[in-house]
């Protein structure tokens, strides 16, 4: 995408992390690089937005975490998604679905509107 920047909807970030952490226990750096090779380099979670996030969801108890060794062999926090950080993803996935359908339709009315 070059040097554009996609900005990211409010709360679509604590999707992103949950929605990753509901395939895999993974530490922060890790989270950031799946998202980062499954949107094809399209989404980039800077650390400055990526720990406040986790530290969030610790709180409001959607994640745990624990203290483990890297596969660089280096002291790395492993979150894991907990029984409520599921229920919240559900509820934000069907949100989201919600809004990127509203969005499409409006897209799609001005697309017809022009032909």
């Amino acid at each position: 995408m070059g040097s554009k920047r996609i900005e990211f909807l409010r709360g679509t970030l604590d999707m992103l992390i949950l929605t990753t952490l509901s395939q895999d226990e993974l530490h922060g750096y890790a989270i950031a690089d799946r998202i980062k090779l499954i949107s094809k380099e399209v989404l980039e979670i800077d650390e400055g937005s990526l720990y406040p996030a986790l530290q969030r969801m610790l709180a409001r108890g959607w994640i745990k975490a624990r203290w483990g060794t890297s596969e660089n062999n280096r002291r790395a926090r492993y979150y894991k998604l907990t029984p409520k950080g599921r229920r919240q993803l559900a509820d934000e996935v069907s949100a989201f679905e919600r809004l990127a359908g509203a969005i499409f339709r409006v897209v799609k009315t001005r697309q017809e509107e022009s032909q």
